[in-house]
């Protein structure tokens, strides 16, 4: 009689080993001399360098990718989506003025395929070394009977700093000051259940490919360090599920009112399709999507205008709120 093996079961240890050689490369192209630990062990340690800061913060956030998963396992496209991963924690973190450090990545599926892995995390280190952030540590979990076949979800952890006095958090956000869009990539990682059922109900395939709606999330990091060190910043929203009001009245103080012109945002032809093609209500569409704006900044200071960066506002006194008009 033979012997049961754990891969009877569904669990193939050695292709987990296999994925963990080849994702080495990728993931030390992300560290630095903080990075105290490699691939392999239980824990990482990142060393602090003190001397830049007098008050140190620490910031966390996590989130995953969502439906858009989806997409990329019917196009059997994973090269990008592991961008997707890093920038939605890392957006949210620099919206509180703080720079990453590092990031954690987990991620489940049915069946440890270590191409597709190598794919995978070979994205979120790109995605790290655009917001300088240091890939640490993930774990791998091959689970059978909880995902279906090809199926797997990501999760993604990202730690930063900021001194407390640099904290932007919009309290100080005042009237006169300056609502500035920054222009996004596409879809981001929002809205795709919305997306997926547009692309299976109409003819929108005839115009937009399932790798143009694979577009990967555009990290703002860099963009964020260098305004800061030349412009007073009083608030940042990170456009994500609920759209450019929501999240804009996240950040904003009492007895303030954003307004913002619609007719000013410069609207993404993707949207523009995804509206026509699933008769979607302009209403909808601005609480789903970032329709063009990735990330907004308040300042009271005058930004040079382009197609990446323009004033689609500004803030007066009132009762809190934000308007879309």
């Amino acid at each position: 009689m033979a012997m049961t093996t754990y891969k009877d079961s569904g669990v193939d240890i050695d292709a987990g080993n296999r994925a963990v050689q080849i994702i080495k490369p990728a993931v030390n192209s992300t560290h630095n001399r903080s990075v105290l630990s490699s691939i392999g062990g239980f824990a990482a340690g990142f060393q602090l360098d003190m001397t830049k800061y007098k008050n140190p913060i620490l910031v966390s956030c996590t989130d995953g990718v969502g439906t858009k998963l989806r997409l990329a396992i019917q196009a059997n496209k994973f090269d990008s989506i592991g961008v997707d991963l890093v920038a939605m924690s890392v957006n949210d973190l620099i919206c509180m003025g703080a720079d990453p450090l590092f990031f954690l990545d987990y991620y489940a599926c049915h069946k440890i395929e270590p191409e597709q892995v190598k794919l995978i995390i070979e994205g979120i280190a790109a995605g790290c070394r655009e917001s300088n952030t240091a890939l640490i540590g993930g774990e791998m979990a091959e689970m059978n009977d909880m995902y279906s076949k090809k199926d797997f979800d990501l999760a993604g952890f990202c730690v930063g700093i900021v001194d407390k006095d640099k904290i932007i958090d919009g309290s100080s956000i005042s009237e006169g000051d300056n609502v500035y869009a920054f222009a996004s990539s596409g879809i981001h990682s929002n809205g795709y259940s919305l997306v997926r059922k547009i692309y299976a109900e109409s003819k929108l395939s005839s115009e937009l490919s399932i790798e143009e709606l694979l577009t990967p999330t555009r990290i703002y990091v860099k963009t964020v360090q260098e305004l800061r060190q030349k412009i007073s910043i009083r608030g940042i929203a990170h456009i994500t599920g609920g759209g450019l009001a929501e999240n804009l009245e996240r950040i904003m103080p009492e007895n303030k009112v954003a307004r913002l012109n619609k007719n000013s945002i410069k609207v993404l032809e993707v949207f523009k399709k995804l509206q026509r093609y699933g008769n979607v209500s302009e209403q909808e569409m601005y609480r789903v999507f970032n329709m063009g704006v990735g990330l907004v900044i308040v300042t009271p200071d005058e930004l040079e205008q382009s197609d990446d960066c323009y004033k689609i506002g500004s803030i007066e006194s009132g009762e809190r709120g934000v308007f879309l008009e």
